[in-house]
């Protein structure tokens, strides 16, 4: 079957440039974009430069002061963008397609909870309260009144990654704004076009143009200028452990949220409904090419079902075919490159040669690599001691339930892990234990509603997403005391 690869670049209305005080910019130097599954060259997009990020960011701050929005504007706003998202849902989906390599069934989830994202966003923004303080409480102090009230921090820094460029973005700039903060996002540059057209579609919406400043290139060279940059209040950053230090020692005294890296673990026992499970499961671990911070890399399976619940998933894989995200029957796109997809069929091959078994998968074709069950594995192989970022799951067998909580809690991170069980009981007792910023029981570690809280510990990082939390996180408490 050949399907036809649209050409992009007749299809973006949105400059390939930096949005910088509320008028598009380009610079002398540019970076290309790539089609994550043929490789081709799809759009040329202009790297900023050190001066126009110092430019963004005064520019931001000017606007923070004098062009904000009252809260029911800002919720009109946010609505009108989730309306235009719909509306351009198909040139929003080939973006996603092309620069990330999604499936159409990965674009269309993507998009769907984008538009979420915003609904709540402007709800939130509209009920952003402080709470009363009981002085009576305090002796000496029965005749004072007070409460605190919620203000906009200033100037918001979002850093976002390649594998979900519109609704992680969204989940970072919709509740800034909502907030009263004026944004500058820095998006991944495996991934600039989708942060393009969205920024477009907010100025159609008609957010005022200097309230949310879009800046294009490397972490190395944008992303520095930006930690340099002390009028910037607040740093939204997705992406590895290692870049969320270098963010945190740059901010000092200022706020951060930082969602990092994981190697998240689903637990399986005996007594779970399998035929609830095992979908999921590979689901979670294959979708987006395993390219999520919480896809199913470990999954710990009870010994007296381990055979049978093999059998079955490997039946799952069969039912995910790989290849071109512009095939319908495509369930698992390509990675974010070749060079990645190398990597992680390096690091199978690795596992193989010290004594794991290969179940499924395995194949590389360029950057696809095909869904793949490892089991037999150990401490020591790279597969389980690092965050594998691919579409691999390993199997662990357990005899008792404390070695799977030891095991799935041993790794430096915890943003979030699964557990299915219908002793209901047992599913509590394991929540106290595993130490990760979610615990889902009779869900997968990649179980997530963009309503709840979002966010990890360890070396997953702090703060959280979902836009009641983010509004929090991004807005600073003020103690008003009254004494007559």
């Amino acid at each position: 079957m050949t399907i036809r690869t649209p050409s992009i670049s007749q299809m973006l209305t949105a400059p390939t440039s930096n949005l910088i005080g509320g008028r598009w910019q380009k610079s002398q130097t540019s970076f290309p974009v790539r089609d994550k599954y043929t490789g081709d060259v799809i759009a040329e997009v202009s790297q900023a430069t050190p001066p126009q990020v110092a430019e963004a960011v005064s520019a931001a701050a000017a606007a923070f002061e004098t062009e904000r929005l009252s809260a029911v504007q800002m919720a009109r706003v946010l609505r009108r963008v989730r309306d235009f998202i719909e509306h351009k849902r198909v040139l929003f989906t080939e973006a996603l397609i092309s620069e990330t390599g999604f499936t159409q069934a990965d674009a269309a989830n993507e998009i769907d909870r984008s538009l979420v994202t915003l609904e709540l966003s402007a709800e939130e923004g509209k009920r952003i309260t402080g709470q009363m303080v009981p002085f009576a409480a305090s002796p000496g102090h029965a005749s004072r009144i007070g409460f605190t009230m919620r203000f906009p921090l200033g100037v918001v820094c979002a850093i976002t990654p390649f594998n979900s460029p519109l609704n992680t973005v969204l989940h970072k700039v919709a509740p800034a704004l909502a907030a009263g903060n004026s944004v500058i996002l820095k998006p991944s540059a495996l991934t600039p076009l989708t942060a393009a057209l969205l920024c477009e579609t907010f100025l159609e919406a008609g957010l005022p143009p200097r309230l949310l400043t879009l800046l294009q290139g490397e972490g190395d060279t944008v992303g520095t200028a930006l930690l340099n940059e002390q009028a910037i209040a607040f740093y939204a950053f997705t992406g590895s452990t290692r870049v969320g230090r270098l963010v945190q020692q740059a901010a000092g005294l200022r706020k951060t949220q930082l969602e990092l890296g994981s190697m998240a673990s689903t637990i399986l026992c005996a007594d779970a409904d399998m035929n609830r499970a095992l979908p999921k499961i590979a689901n979670a671990a294959f979708r987006k090419a395993g390219q999520v911070c919480t896809s199913v890399q470990m999954l710990f399976i009870e010994k007296a079902v381990v055979q049978s619940v093999k059998e079955r998933l490997i039946e799952e894989v069969l039912r995910m075919p790989a290849g071109n995200p512009r095939d319908p029957n495509t369930r698992v796109g390509p990675m974010i490159g070749e060079g990645q997809a190398r990597r992680a069929e390096t690091w199978i091959l690795e596992a193989r040669e010290q004594g794991a078994n290969q179940l499924a998968g395995g194949q590389r074709s360029g950057s696809v690599l095909a869904p793949t069950i490892l089991e037999g594995v150990r401490p020591g192989m790279k597969v389980v001691d690092r965050e594998v970022f691919c579409p691999l799951l390993s199997i662990l067998p357990f005899e008792h339930l404390d070695e799977a909580i030891n095991g799935a809690n041993a790794t430096p991170y915890g943003l979030s892990c699964g557990l299915f069980t219908r002793d209901l009981t047992r599913g509590l007792n394991a929540a106290r234990r595993l130490r990760f910023g979610a615990i889902h029981v009779n869900e997968t570690s990649s179980a997530r509603a963009d309503v709840m809280p979002f966010g990890g510990v360890k070396d997953s990082g702090f703060g959280h997403e979902g836009p009641a939390y983010a509004v929090r996180e991004m807005t600073e408490e003020r103690l008003v005391t009254l004494n007559d």
